[in-house]
């Protein structure tokens, strides 16, 4: 059963923005947190962020380009994609944690949300 649902994939130019949400079925956990994994390749972190004070970490491949945010009042968490490259086609999803550890690793979440395809091309 999906635990988070994700939304906002699609189809965009290389250059173009895209921003995905997630919202968890239930409270939100301590860490919110956004992986992909590439057609044919291998889950990979891109960002996530601790829900109560909103600290943030990035992979290198997307710093300055994504970022990741919350909204307390709708337990939403997005993931704004900017300047987008052919690169960064992959499904991405979203997790969440108990830990506040703003971890990297797909094995530390506990909840995972369905995953929404986003693919850049011209």
């Amino acid at each position: 059963q999906v635990q988070l649902v994700e939304s906002g994939g699609g189809l965009v130019q290389p250059g173009e923005s895209l921003r995905l949400s997630c919202t968890p079925r239930t409270s939100p956990m301590n860490t919110m947190a956004w992986f992909r994994q590439p057609p044919g390749g291998d889950r990979e972190f891109v960002s996530a962020i601790r829900w109560r004070d909103g600290t943030t970490d990035y992979a290198d491949s997307v710093r300055g380009r994504f970022r990741i945010s919350r909204d307390i009042a709708t337990r939403t968490v997005y993931l704004q994609m900017t300047s987008l490259k052919s690169e960064d086609t992959a499904t991405y999803y979203c997790a969440g944690g108990t830990s506040y550890i703003l971890n990297t690793r797909g094995v530390d979440y506990e909840y995972w949300g369905q995953g929404a395809r986003v693919t850049v091309s011209s």
